[in-house]
């Protein structure tokens, strides 16, 4: 299968195709991808990266696109590739800046250097071992390494400190990975411990980077090293400086790519698992409750790990759900009863088993939940079961997981779908609140009229000037809501921080309640004063609670607000994407009208509200206000 898509992909490109067919790209580096086919998936990147995102974007003006700055102390040309496969696999286009050769101290230090001048959403410094070892003598101890060492460190913060200032969205680092070629030249077994106790301590206070910068990424390469990826190639690193294998390139823009995917809105929401084979051992209907193979034996202690893995990324706010072809009460029986079941029912916002087709069940499921499809990553043993999602559903994520039980959760973490920055409170809560809302669903079919739906759920909404603990989930509102986000503009906890302190800017969160349970911080509004103009820069809101009235209520609040601080109008934009056409009348439904269509190329509209009719609080909604921000 792999080296059929790669061959498909390779006539596209002869026949100068592969920007007007970019739509099938995804696919076909997906099946490459999935067949573990690293050769080919480097061609198509390289074939990929001499197209360039501007030839595909004239023919496809919607797809994203990220710029992103590649930097470093060796040659790092050779990431550009494998990072235009990888981001191609999700979707979207790179637009690379490459610095030269080891130009990192000069591009992140000076505010004026070409690399911030191309204004880049992510800025990528790869760094190796010969950062350091390019500055100690010649012979050297323990001592001198880590004396260097200390030194790169209080680089790479100032560095970090610059970045802060002068850049946007991201800086990734990375760990130093120890050759042995370094370490064996110290024929003392105690100097070599010395060497390596100073540099894992140098790697720890890098990775420790983080917790200070908030902009700042470090991608831990041991584990990638560990994972059988050779660390470098001698040959390569001799003659060309290239310090990092291109296998462990392929890996770093694997990594890389998880994070850029989340900053243009594409992480993933809802881990969906099939059961038989996959969750378990064997065939319910088939084996019993009893035959299946859950824990006690080799096979049942590979679902066990799957089963611990799942309930892991449960526990940070990943939904879980189970789809299989299954009678339901057999299937809850086991989960329910069965002694050596690590997931539980209570561990799923929900399982669906019947004999339906999964893709239907699929659908069904995300209508349930008011998610898209694309926020599904479908795991399922069956060939035919997964070529049916990919065929109906193609936005869904499918892992098809073979025959050895042992390899599931390689495959199921190996893509970091679920991969953020920070976890947030909200995100702890969200598949309990997700619960809930099947539950509001459930509800609202015992009413004759949404309105009575409404007044009895008792909705509460607090919208209030945006506290210091609340700059991640705005942030992260920013990343991942792609429906009720009207301009799409995605924001680092960074940039929502610049913006708190602005004082002509607005950041205000929306929190709401009602009688199932606290729903959290739900929405955001980001705006900022133009002269005697209100400037809604974003409008954000959960697709879990959508048409309640929230975003009428906090809407009116924002225009009154700013009719009080003696502003003439507000104004907002609305910048049309594949994804956000439910809000396309959400300005004109209340009161503004088009003034201006921006010649961005993206289709944006600009919306005006002259403040002199204001639409009052739906009355099923108890509102309560906390605002500052700016005044005429």
């Amino acid at each position: 299968m792999g080296e059929k898509m790669s061959g498909t992909l390779r006539l596209l490109h002869e026949d100068g195709l592969l920007a007007a067919e970019y739509p099938r790209v995804r696919e076909l580096i997906a099946a490459i991808d999935q067949e573990g086919d690293a050769d080919g998936l480097r061609r198509a990147g390289n074939m990929l990266a001499r197209v360039g995102a501007d030839a595909v974007l004239d023919k496809h003006p919607q797809t994203p696109v990220v710029t992103v700055a590649i930097t470093g102390h060796s040659t790092v040309s050779g990431l550009t590739g494998p990072l235009t496969a990888q981001l191609a696999r999700h979707g979207v286009l790179l637009r690379p800046h490459v610095a030269d050769f080891d130009s990192y101290v000069f591009d992140l230090s000076d505010p004026d250097s070409a690399l911030y001048r191309a204004r880049p959403d992510a800025v990528v410094c790869v760094l190796d071992a010969s950062v350091v070892f390019d500055e100690v003598p010649v012979p050297w101890t323990p001592d001198d390494v880590e004396r260097v060492l200390a030194e790169k460190l209080a680089l790479f913060e100032r560095l970090a400190s610059v970045f802060a200032g002068a850049g946007r969205g991201t800086l990734v680092l990375n760990t130093l990975p120890l050759p042995r070629t370094w370490s064996a030249q110290l024929v003392g077994l105690r100097d070599r411990a010395r060497l390596a106790a100073v540099w894992r301590e140098a790697n720890a206070r890098l990775l420790r980077l983080m917790d200070a910068h908030p902009a700042l990424t470090v991608l831990d390469l041991d584990p990638l090293v560990g994972a059988d990826v050779p660390l470098r190639d001698a040959r390569l690193g001799v003659y060309t400086k290239t310090q990092l294998s291109p296998e462990l390139l392929a890996e770093y823009a694997r990594e890389v790519a998880h994070l850029l995917r989340g900053a243009t809105g594409r992480a993933k929401k809802c881990l969906v698992l099939d059961l038989d084979n996959t969750v378990w051992g064997g065939v319910l209907g088939d084996d019993g409750i009893e035959g299946i193979e859950v824990a006690g034996s080799y096979r049942g202690e590979a679902f066990r790990t799957l089963q611990k893995a799942a309930k892991q990324l449960a526990s940070q706010g990943v939904l879980l759900a189970a789809v299989s072809k299954n009678d339901l009460e057999p299937v809850r029986e086991v989960l329910r009863d069965h002694p050596e079941m690590t997931l539980r029912e209570a561990d799923f916002v929900r399982v669906i088993a019947n004999w339906r087709p999964k893709h239907e069940n699929l659908r069904e499921l995300a209508a349930d939940l008011n998610v898209g499809v694309d926020s599904f990553v479908f795991a399922d043993d069956s060939p035919y079961e997964c070529g049916l999602v990919s065929r109906e559903l193609p936005e869904v994520s499918v892992l098809r997981l073979n025959e050895e039980a042992a390899l599931h959760v390689e495959k199921v973490l190996r893509d970091g779908w679920f991969d953020v920055r920070d976890i947030t409170t909200d995100d702890l809560k969200r598949p309990a609140r997700y619960r809930e809302e099947l539950d509001r669903k459930d509800f609202l079919h015992g009413f004759a009229s949404l309105d009575d739906y409404l007044r009895e759920l008792d909705v509460q909404v607090r919208l209030a000037d945006a506290d210091e603990s609340e700059i991640a989930r705005v942030s992260q509102l920013t990343l991942r809501t792609n429906q009720f986000n009207l301009t799409t503009q995605r924001l680092q906890p960074a940039e929502v921080t610049e913006l708190a302190a602005d004082e002509d800017a607005l950041v205000l969160t929306i929190r709401s309640s009602d009688r199932f349970g606290d729903n959290g911080v739900v929405g955001a509004v980001l705006a900022h004063r133009d002269g005697t103009v209100l400037r809604i820069d974003n409008f954000l809101l959960s697709c879990r609670v959508f048409a309640r009235g929230i975003e009428q209520a906090c809407l009116s609040a924002v225009l009154s607000h700013a009719r009080e601080r003696g502003l003439t109008a507000v104004e907002g934009s609305f910048r049309p994407t594949a994804k956000n056409g439910k809000v396309k009348e959400f300005y004109p439904g209340n009161g503004f009208r088009p003034v201006a269509e921006e010649t961005d190329g993206a289709g944006s509209t600009t919306f005006r509200h002259d403040l002199a009719e204001i639409a009052e609080t739906p009355d099923h909604i108890r509102l309560t206000l906390s605002l500052g921000g700016p005044q005429q």
